[in-house]
């Protein structure tokens, strides 16, 4: 059985960790008791480690029992549940879709293939579902990045899974305000509803809001484009997006303005869902997977470079040695590969796209 054991990577936190053993596994996490949205006063976003700042940052590592441990890192994750998903909102993936074919059995997606049998969760991207929610558990997702909320309504009891926020944790509870605002609060602020007061009181961890309730300066996950649909945005793992602007015309907001990560500044509806906070497990980026065979446990089959193929399967195939023939980077179908290369038609913009993101058109970014 792998002993994990967590290695800090500065001295500066190396006192937070005097009271675990060398390869012990990590604290045990604390159980919070359940608490009402009405008893929280505000919410302080949290924003996701960047490389520069991952001074503090720890990962669980293991005794190098066997060479494929040696190099592994994992997320130290003890809050998630160590059961099984809740069946009747999964289904099983099985079928072409899962080496990369098409309903006609040929391969759009390369380099999928095999990996451990897993299931599908069925997740509420749009959250239109009045009344308050309990989340019952923090669950480990095979298919995306993030983690999973299940949670259960409070009234009716029934269950749903939601992309879960940072900090999110069992007993917690979180509210959708996407049907409207409910006549209880409006009459806990006076019968008149004010933007300020209206924030403090539903802009919390968790919630989803439409986003022209969201305050300015907010940082939010699993942002909507359309009101008729749920999330597009900001759906992976320590992703959030920053409101910016509230484009109005007598006193009503016709749309917001929000800046990816990326950099891409784009409008989005102003009744589009988003929710507050930043999206679970924001240090799943700095995981190491240690051997070959975790990725293709993970569905992940090998990627052979063009230059290694032969003449008749790729542009950079063929020659004596390593040569790819005195030609332009391409892609296997011949594609340019660099220099940005361009497909969508000057007459077709993207309207919604109000700054775009940087490029580096094929050549390295310059350090700031």
């Amino acid at each position: 059985m792998l002993q994990p054991r967590i290695r800090p990577i500065c001295i500066q936190c190396h006192h937070l960790l005097s009271s675990a053993r060398n390869y012990a596994t990590a604290a045990e996490s604390q159980v919070r008791a359940s608490t009402s949205i009405a008893e929280t006063t505000s919410f302080t976003p949290s924003s996701a480690p960047m490389r520069r700042d991952s001074g503090a940052l720890q990962m669980k590592t293991y005794k190098p029992r066997t060479p494929g441990v040696r190099h592994l890192r994992r997320p130290i994750n003890d809050h998630l549940w160590k059961g099984g998903p809740h069946k009747p909102l999964t289904f099983p993936k099985i079928g072409h879709g899962k080496g990369g074919r098409n309903n006609s059995g040929r391969i759009t997606v390369r380099h999928h293939g095999g990996g451990a049998r897993r299931r599908i969760r069925t997740v509420d991207f749009e959250r239109k579902e009045p009344g308050k929610h309990l989340v019952e558990r923090i669950e480990y997702d095979p298919n995306r990045s993030a983690h999973l909320a299940l949670l259960e309504h409070v009234k009716t009891r029934e269950r749903s899974y939601i992309i879960a926020a940072e900090g999110m944790r069992a007993g917690d509870a979180v509210e959708s305000y996407r049907s409207g605002i409910p006549k209880e609060l409006i009459k806990s602020m006076g019968g008149v509803v004010e933007p300020g007061m209206l924030a403090a009181k539903t802009a919390f961890r968790g919630n989803c809001l439409p986003m022209h309730m969201v305050p300015l300066g907010t940082q939010v996950f699993c942002v909507g484009s359309n009101p008729s649909k749920g999330a597009v945005f900001c759906r992976s793992a320590g992703t959030y997006a920053t409101i910016m602007a509230k484009e109005e015309k007598g006193g009503k907001v016709l749309s917001v303005t929000v800046r990816m990560q990326s950099g891409e500044v784009r409008k989005v509806a102003k009744d589009a869902c988003a929710t507050v906070g930043v999206a679970s497990n924001p240090h799943w980026q700095f995981r190491q997977l240690g051997k070959a065979g975790r990725s293709r446990w993970l569905n992940i089959r090998p990627t052979v470079r063009g230059l290694a193929m032969n003449a008749s399967d790729h542009a950079h195939g063929g020659g004596r040695g390593k040569s790819k023939g005195n030609v332009h980077p391409v892609s296997i179908w011949g594609t340019p590969a660099k220099g940005g290369y361009k497909t969508r038609k000057k007459r077709n913009i993207n309207k919604f796209v109000v700054q775009p993101r940087i490029r580096n058109q094929g050549k390295r970014r310059a350090k700031k």
